[in-house]
């Protein structure tokens, strides 16, 4: 069967994998990056219109688009609404971006660790994934400076408020500097937000696209994680010299984002309801996260170093006695828990053995306990293993 060449690089998700076999009800799962259920919204659909389910605009309803605009102008982004596309998810920001620069051997630059899909998007489109570490604030600025002078990627793609995996969120000073690098060498932003609002400590840094005085961007996030994920909104919104191109490749994709979808976004963002929404996630979320902090420190200070996350939903730990933690799998899931090795998030996963990613959103605070057991006791064993 002829196939296209880029099937060769299409690779299964391991998250989606691990997703799968932690569905018995037993397991107890860090793997993914869940809301947790109990947090989700009552949604009301009594006065949703018959017309909603007609056919819709392909940028997205005009009132949603509004919405979107005037939530970013509030965060310094100088933006219309015309420059407002809704999506799929923001994961579909990602692929149209993709399609949009990408070609066999584009280079582009990335966040070392970074978000899976995102690797996953870019590698099956043949791009050349090239890394900048993260520090505990944000990238490494000479090999920042140095990547943008030697290869000049077609884009940079980064998350910098609460990144995923590593929770690192950007110092004002980073996110200046990496403004005035990409002015300077022209190259493309991507910036991918989805945990902006799940901040704990109250704070909040305006956006790096916000900051740019020439380069072009695509700033993007989604309603999944303070609403529902089952909605599928997200959007994006681009500089006015991409905007154009990437509405009509939204309409070669799919023509338009699910319109219930929007409809229920639309009477939530912007509203005082969706405030207090808000303000309860961050609470609960908070809580939950000192929680998952006490039990590490229970059960992983002799084996991992780690920094508080102050938002988002995911706990980075480097293992002191590094092993590649993808063999663990298969002994955790033996114990009935499940996490997310830390290898695959790098374009290079066998050069940097050692890491987890734990999310602490989802699990039942009455079973963190004996998961986070558990899973140090596999980790003990497997550090044994490799040193007799």
């Amino acid at each position: 069967m002829a196939f296209s060449e880029r099937v060769s690089r299409l690779k299964s998700s391991l998250i989606r994998e691990i997703l799968a076999a932690a569905q018995r009800p037993q397991v107890m799962s860090f793997a993914g990056g869940l809301p947790a259920e109990v947090m989700l919204p009552e949604l009301d659909w009594q006065a949703m219109p018959l017309n909603i389910g007609q056919y819709g605009m392909s940028e997205g309803e005009p009132q949603l688009r509004e919405l979107f605009a005037a939530e970013a102008r509030t965060l310094g982004v100088a933006c219309e609404a015309s420059q407002v596309l809704v999506v799929s998810g923001s994961q579909q920001t990602l692929d149209l971006a993709a399609k949009l620069y990408i070609d066999q051997g584009t280079q582009v630059l990335l966040e070392g660790p970074t978000y899976l899909a995102a690797l996953q998007i870019f590698q099956l489109f043949g791009a050349d994934c090239l890394t900048v570490e993260l520090e505990a604030d944000g990238p490494n600025l000479a090999t920042l400076r140095r990547s943008l002078e030697r290869q000049r990627p077609a884009f940079i793609y980064l998350i910098p408020t609460f990144q995923n995996p590593s929770a690192v969120r950007y110092s004002e000073a980073k996110r200046g500097a990496v403004a005035a690098l990409l002015d300077e060498f022209g190259v493309t932003l991507i910036e991918d937000e989805p945990y902006r609002e799940l901040t704990f400590d109250g704070s909040s840094a305006r956006p790096i696209v916000s900051r740019l005085r020439a380069a072009s961007w695509i700033y993007t996030g989604t309603v999944s994680k303070t609403l529902l994920p089952g909605l599928r909104v997200g959007y994006l919104i681009a500089s006015p010299d991409l905007f154009p191109h990437l509405l009509k490749l939204k309409q070669s994709a799919d023509l338009h984002t699910n319109r219930v979808g929007q409809w229920q976004a639309m009477q939530w963002i912007g509203s005082e309801k969706y405030q207090q929404h808000l303000a309860t996630l961050r609470n609960f979320y908070r809580e939950r996260r000192d929680g998952f902090q006490a039990a590490l420190e229970r059960h992983f200070s002799e084996l991992a170093d780690w920094q508080m996350p102050e938002g988002g939903l995911f706990f980075w730990l480097t293992l002191k006695q590094p092993l590649d933690t993808r063999t663990l799998l298969a002994r955790a899931l033996e114990q009935d828990v499940a996490f997310m090795p830390g290898e695959p998030f790098f374009s290079e996963p066998d050069r940097h053995h050692g890491h987890l990613r734990l999310n602490f959103s989802h699990i039942d605070p009455a079973r963190l306990d004996e998961g986070l057991k558990r899973l140090a006791a596999v980790i003990r064993q497997a550090q044994l293993a490799q040193a007799a």
